[in-house]
């Protein structure tokens, strides 16, 4: 087993405007009608935008490893949230997705079969599907503010 560790960053300060940092520096925010600035993608978002890019990632991880001529592949993804307990309108259900859907079409000279075959092996191998179907270890570790020293 080869196990390596990735690292991402985060800063907020006095808006919901988050800067992350990784290979790509990007702005996470919220839309303006709830505080937000509208200056990127909601927290949400970015999570369920995480699942296409890592099937069309994979997919073609698989195509180039099976000498499979892939065309392209397109996922439309879309997700049930409730969002009065996101809100602490209640207490009753949970915080994330209750349900995720993948709406997957691929560009190859596959038959429907094969299609098929190839999209459960892109799942099965595709990290983001796996962490959405399955308990990780969520661990969060309090740091202290330099800052404040």
């Amino acid at each position: 087993m080869a196990i390596s560790t990735l690292k991402v960053g985060a800063k907020m300060e006095n808006s919901f405007k988050t800067e992350i940092f990784c290979s790509k520096n990007f702005i996470i925010d919220q839309p303006k009608v709830m505080g937000g600035e509208g200056l990127g993608p909601n927290p949400m978002e970015i999570f369920l935008s995480s699942l296409p890019a890592c099937i069309c990632a994979i997919g073609r991880i698989v195509a180039n490893q099976k000498r499979i001529k892939l065309n392209g592949i397109t996922v439309d993804v879309e997700g049930d949230l409730d969002k009065d307990f996101l809100m602490g309108k209640t207490t009753e259900g949970r915080a994330g997705f209750v349900e995720i859907r993948s709406y997957v079409d691929i560009d190859a000279d596959l038959t429907q079969q094969e299609k098929e075959e190839f999209l459960a092996e892109v799942t099965r191998r595709c990290p983001i599907a796996d962490n959405m179907a399955h308990t990780s270890k969520l661990k969060e570790i309090l740091t202290v503010d330099k800052s404040l020293n």
